[in-house]
């Protein structure tokens, strides 16, 4: 009897992961430059070196490729904050200097991801009650949930008399407040004056502010 003919399917796979890979990338950088509305199979085709016929194989439409493009950036947000810092290493680190590490780290990467955050903001929007919202603001909450943890690591440091009220709140003012000032970008000209001056007074007040609710000394 022939022995059967052995394929070897792995490089298809790999140029088949690497090709996905191209065009999950190639979806968030054109949604975060066009926002909802300009990203188009076409541009995104275009930006990836693909043909819209290789995406539409992979995808029905427009709308099921962006869900799972920002489904993926939500679980690895999720992903990052689940192992990039645990309490306990969290809670070595005087809590004025994480909270000021945190802020920073935020107000970069919304300043970085301007577009693309108010593109997901949009979508997930419009996507109001679906599976999809529903789980995209299920990790949105998880994501929130290990943040605050790590901030109660020094919990004995926050003299409000509710610690975690008092974290999740003040995050939620610090995250709202560079939403509208960074994300939304407010006509400079009209609030001249009255909001901080650059990116650096800006970290310096939020931190003031944040801290300050909590009573940290």
């Amino acid at each position: 009897m022939a022995k059967k003919k052995t394929v070897n399917l792995e490089p298809r796979q790999a140029r088949s992961r690497e090709s996905l890979r191209k065009l999950m990338k190639a979806a968030a950088e054109v949604l975060g430059q066009h926002g909802v509305e300009g990203t188009t199979i076409p541009r995104i085709a275009a930006h990836a070196g693909l043909t819209p016929g290789a995406i539409y194989r992979r995808f029905d439409d427009k709308d099921a490729l962006l869900e799972t493009v920002i489904m993926s950036i939500l679980e690895r947000q999720d992903e990052r904050l689940r192992t990039g810092l645990t309490p306990e290493m969290a809670a070595q680190i005087p809590l004025p200097v994480f909270a000021e590490q945190v802020i920073d780290s935020i107000l970069v990467g919304y300043r970085a991801n301007a577009g693309l955050l108010r593109a997901i903001r949009q979508f997930l929007q419009n996507r109001s009650g679906s599976e999809f919202w529903k789980k995209g603001c299920r990790l949105e909450v998880r994501s929130y949930e290990r943040m605050v943890s790590l901030f109660l690591a020094n919990a004995k440091d926050i003299r409000h008399p509710e610690p975690k009220t008092a974290v999740a709140l003040g995050l939620m003012m610090v995250i709202s407040t560079l939403q509208e000032i960074v994300v939304h970008t407010p006509e400079p000209k009209v609030w001249k004056g009255l909001l901080p001056p650059d990116d650096r007074a800006l970290k310096r007040e939020l931190t003031r502010a944040f801290l300050g609710y909590l009573g940290v000394e």
